[in-house]
């Protein structure tokens, strides 16, 4: 995906929050008020606050699926931040599609920074641009420092500059499997699941699986393992429906963002055999069996 690194984004006044907190309390709408009290007239949205527990690997996942669905100018803040008052470093990435994206630099921004690509980065002055009075308070930086920053971005009130030193685009990545042809197999990763359903998502895309003719009816072998041990091998079929499989039975298909999933019919794949997401969950598929008229 390409974009234009020159142009100029205008803010929308939208904050966009992804958090590991829960909503059992109050630290979400804390973080909400300290937004608001610098500008009444800031629109803010909730991406999640039920990722799990320190995933950051998730978190960059549900950033990677929603922020491109925004408008320029929007600010993300996603915390979700097992290192919390350590050294590691608090920034804002300006996208080369115009978002911003707020938050400690630990992983969560893999994804999406691969997707858009990054115009810059700054880390956090964290002396200027956080809330009076929190100067000594260093575990809850969601509120006292990524909600207060994001709020100033959205208003208009402090551009990139006033944030603090520009840093070298190499954020902190997570490694993973990307998707890649490997002869007449594909290798690629899980990097969620529907949560819903217990459905398993890929990263490998449509136009890769095309590659290998695969269409409905055909049988494609999988293998799943999780840091090089197999968990799954079968024999599962490609449909365009879940209907076209009985009830209880796998099938593999295309969800959402076109990328390879593999599902029980009213059932729970990830449940069922056992299979998380992340990382070090990786998948392998082929041609099995084609249909045969």
């Amino acid at each position: 995906m390409q974009f234009l690194f020159n142009c100029t984004f205008s803010q929308n006044k939208i904050i966009v929050f992804q958090t590991d907190f829960g909503l059992k309390d109050g630290a979400v709408s804390a973080m909400k008020g300290v937004a608001m009290n610098i500008d009444t007239s800031l629109k803010l949205f909730d991406l999640t606050h039920e990722i799990p527990v320190y995933n950051k690997w998730e978190a960059s996942y549900r950033l990677n699926q929603t922020v491109p669905y925004w408008p320029a100018g929007t600010v993300f803040v996603s915390v979700v931040d097992p290192g919390v008052g350590t050294d590691r470093k608090s920034v804002v990435i300006k996208t080369s599609a115009g978002h911003y994206l707020v938050g400690p630099d630990n992983g969560t921004f893999t994804l999406i920074t691969e997707t858009e690509g990054i115009a810059e980065v700054r880390e956090i002055d964290e002396a200027v641009n956080r809330r009076k009075g929190s100067e000594q308070s260093y575990t809850f930086h969601g509120r006292d420092v990524y909600a207060y920053t994001a709020a100033k971005i959205a208003s208009g009130k402090i551009s990139m500059e006033q944030i603090g030193k520009q840093l070298p685009q190499n954020v902190v990545r997570i490694n993973y499997q990307k998707a890649i042809m490997d002869g007449l197999k594909i290798k690629g990763n899980i990097p969620a699941h529907d949560v819903q359903y217990g459905n398993i998502w890929t990263n490998i895309p449509a136009d890769m699986i095309q590659k290998l003719s695969i269409s409905s009816g055909d049988m494609i072998k999988v293998v799943i393992s999780h840091k090089n041990k197999t968990v799954f091998m079968g024999f599962i079929p490609f449909a365009s429906t879940f209907g076209e499989v009985a009830v209880g039975k796998p099938l593999a298909y295309f969800n959402s963002l076109m990328q390879l999933s593999f599902a029980l019919n009213q059932g729970n794949f990830a449940e069922t055999f056992k299979i998380k997401n992340g990382g070090d969950w990786n998948v392998e598929v082929s041609v099995a069996k084609k249909k045969t008229n």
